[in-house]
């Protein structure tokens, strides 16, 4: 459940990425909400540092969180810088 969602919020920010012209190498930071954090975090790493570009790893913060739907397991926000062209 956890990493299924992760792989699909991770498809979603590498698709607004690539629309502002840039890609997971250009995040600076990044925000991670987990409503299990306990039973799913580590599945939702397994799957993030997969993810991630090893040599362009934003600064991180995950935390345990209420979310606003009971389905909710996982919530991701980045910050990205712009792409130098």
């Amino acid at each position: 459940a956890a990493t299924g969602q992760t792989k699909n919020i991770l498809q979603k920010v590498d698709d607004l990425l690539a629309q502002a012209g840039a890609s997971k190498s250009d995040l600076l930071t990044a925000s991670i909400w987990l409503k299990h954090i306990e039973r799913d975090f580590k599945d939702m790493n397994t799957v993030w540092n997969g993810w991630l570009d090893p040599d362009n790893k934003p600064v991180r913060a995950t935390v345990s969180a209420d979310m606003a739907r009971p389905p909710i397991l996982v919530e991701i926000q980045v910050t990205a810088a712009e792409p130098e062209n």
